[in-house]
C-alpha cells in the first residue's frame, strides 16, 4: 500500500460494516491508518470490509459493539488501543433513523434514537480522549436533516443530529488545548442500502438537491479522511454539510 496522509495513524469507527461507515474505514485504511470498527448485526459484511482492507495492503479489525450499550463502547475503544498500540482518530458513524407521526412515537423511541444517535458518540469521545494523540480527530456523522426539517415525522431523528451541532462544539473547547479537532459532517441523500438512490422515496429525496442527485458513501468519506488529515488542522468545532446542495 502506497503511503498516505494518515500513515502510522490509528482510527476507531463505529457503525463501520456498511454504508458510510464502511466507506470511510475502507477510505482511511487506503490512506494508511490502521483502522478498527465496529458492527452490530452484519457480522459478514464487517468480515469483508476487513478483508478488503487486508487484501489492499492494510490492517484492519472487527469489533462487535452495540452502540445502545455504554459499556460495549468503553469496551471496543480500549480493544482498539490494545491492538493497534494507538489512537488517532475517532468516527462516529453509527445511527438509527425514525419517521412517524407524532403521536405515534413514544418515549421509548425516544430514548431509543438518542442512545444510539447522541448518548454513543459522547460515550465514544469520552472513552476515546484519554488515549487519543495530542491533535487527533473527531468526525461525528450527523444529517443534513439537523438544519432542515423538510417533512413532518422526523423531528425525532433531526433533534438527535442536531443535538451533536451543541456537542460537536463543546468538544471542540474541551480538546482544542491539546489540538484535537472536533467536527461534525451532515450528509444529504446518500446512495446505500439504508437509502438507495432508487427506492420509494427517493424521487421526494432528488427534487431537494440542488445537482439532482444523490451522493455517494465514497463522496462523505474522502470528505471525512480530508478532516483527518493534515489540511483539516485548523477546523474545529464546524457543522459541515455535504448534500449536493439540498439545504441551499
Amino acid at each position: 500500500m502506497t503511503p498516505g496522509t494518515l500513515t502510522g495513524k490509528a482510527a476507531f469507527i463505529t457503525g463501520g460494516s456498511r454504508g458510510i461507515g464502511a466507506a470511510i474505514a475502507k477510505k482511511l485504511a487506503l490512506e494508511g491508518a490502521a483502522v478498527a470498527l465496529t458492527y452490530v448485526k452484519n457480522a459478514d459484511q464487517a468480515k469483508a470490509v476487513v478483508e478488503e482492507i487486508e487484501q489492499a495492503g492494510g490492517r484492519a479489525l472487527a469489533i462487535h459493539a452495540d452502540n445502545r450499550d455504554a459499556e460495549a463502547i468503553n469496551e471496543a475503544v480500549g480493544k482498539t488501543v490494545e491492538s493497534l498500540g494507538r489512537l488517532d482518530i475517532v468516527v462516529n458513524s453509527a445511527g438509527v433513523w425514525h419517521s412517524a407521526p407524532l403521536e405515534e412515537t413514544t418515549v421509548a423511541d425516544f430514548d431509543a434514537v438518542m442512545a444510539v444517535n447522541f448518548r454513543a458518540p459522547f460515550v465514544a469521545v469520552r472513552s476515546a480522549a484519554r488515549h487519543l494523540s495530542d491533535g487527533g480527530r473527531i468526525i461525528t456523522i450527523g444529517s443534513n436533516l439537523a438544519e432542515v426539517v423538510p417533512w413532518p415525522g422526523i423531528s425525532l431523528y433531526a433533534a438527535s443530529k442536531a443535538a451533536l451541532i451543541g456537542l460537536t462544539k463543546g468538544l471542540a473547547r474541551d480538546l482544542g488545548p491539546r489540538g484535537i479537532t472536533v467536527n461534525v459532517v451532515h450528509p444529504g441523500s446518500t446512495n446505500t442500502d439504508m437509502n438507495p438512490a432508487d427506492g420509494d422515496h427517493a424521487e421526494a429525496q432528488r427534487e431537494r438537491i440542488a445537482t439532482g442527485s444523490f451522493g455517494e458513501p465514497e463522496d462523505i468519506a474522502g470528505f471525512v479522511a480530508w478532516l483527518a488529515g493534515p489540511q483539516g488542522k485548523f477546523i474545529t468545532g464546524a457543522s459541515l454539510t455535504i448534500d449536493g446542495g439540498a439545504n441551499a
